[in-house]
This record gives C-alpha cells, sequence and structure tokens, in this order.
C-alpha cells in the first residue's frame, strides 16, 4: 500500500497526513519523509507526483424529502414521555439546520411544552424562529399566523405581545 504524496514545495502549509490516501499504521508525526515516498513499504520516487485534488466523498444513499423530514420532527415532539432537555436538544438541533422550521414542526413543539407546563421555552422557540427568518420579513408573520389557533389553544402569547420586541 502507498500513501498519496505530499508536493515538494517549500512553503507547503498543508500538513503532511492530508494527503495520505489510506490509513497508515507505521506513520510517525516527527517524521514527515514517510509520506514523502521514503518511509518504509512506500515508493522511493513518488515525490514527484503532483498533489491530488480535493475530493468529498458523499453517501449516495436514499436522500431524505422535505416531508420525511417535517414528519420527522413532528413524530420527535409528539413523544408523550419527551422531557424537557430533549426537548431543548431537538430544537437546537433544528435550529442549526439551515432553514426555518415548517409551521408544524413548531406547532408540534409548543404542544410539547405544553405537555411540560414550560412557557419560557415555547416563547423561546417561538424568539429562535423569529431569529432564523432573519431579513426575511414575510416568513415570521406567516408562521404566527399559521400558528395562531395552536397559540390561543394553549394560551401562549407571542413575544410581541408580551412587549418582548421592545427590550
Amino acid at each position: 500500500q502507498k500513501c498519496i504524496p505530499v508536493p515538494e514545495e517549500k512553503n507547503n502549509k498543508v500538513p503532511p497526513w492530508l494527503f495520505c490516501g489510506i490509513h497508515c499504521d507505521n506513520y510517525r508525526q516527527d517524521d514527515e519523509r514517510h509520506h514523502r515516498g521514503t518511509g518504509e513499504g512506500h515508493s522511493a520516487g513518488a515525490a514527484s507526483l503532483p498533489a491530488p485534488l480535493a475530493s468529498r466523498c458523499y453517501s449516495h444513499g436514499r436522500v431524505e424529502t422535505d416531508e420525511e423530514f417535517d414528519a420527522g420532527w413532528v413524530t420527535y415532539f409528539s413523544k408523550p414521555d419527551i422531557d424537557a432537555w430533549e426537548l431543548r436538544k431537538g430544537m437546537n438541533t433544528l435550529i442549526g439546520y439551515d432553514l426555518v422550521p415548517e409551521a408544524k414542526i413548531v406547532d408540534s413543539a409548543l404542544r410539547a411544552c405544553r405537555r411540560l407546563n414550560d412557557l419560557a421555552s415555547a416563547i423561546r422557540i417561538l424568539e429562535a424562529v423569529q431569529d432564523k427568518a432573519g431579513p426575511h420579513k414575510e416568513i415570521y408573520p406567516y408562521l404566527i399566523q399559521e400558528l395562531q389557533p395552536t397559540l390561543s389553544e394553549l394560551g401562549v402569547s407571542t413575544p410581541e405581545q408580551l412587549g418582548m420586541d421592545k427590550l
């Protein structure tokens, strides 16, 4: 088995282990020559090869659809035995994605807050959704409009109704 060689450049700032195309059990961090083709079990003349192009290995598996994504989060927040930690963990994970959650996901999360009697988390969820909408000023009012029946049913006020937008 051979390692992919590091290019012979004087100002090479890339760590030598980055170019190793295979796992190499006899790599010694203090000996960069190992990856330059002079180490044991490697070809000595490989140092003149060009550096490989970066490539990414993406999964060729099935891609989750938007409906499946939404259904998975609705199911997560609809668990009857969800606890406060799982609620916060789920919301932190969801908010970490590059998207604004759909109204049905937020609805499910708000209902989980009600099951836990956690009004503070419900309001924090609304604040997080507002923050995720960012500069797109039409998204948050649309979500509040879609969530209004749920908010009324659960007795949850929006941050604007509580005056938190003026702080």
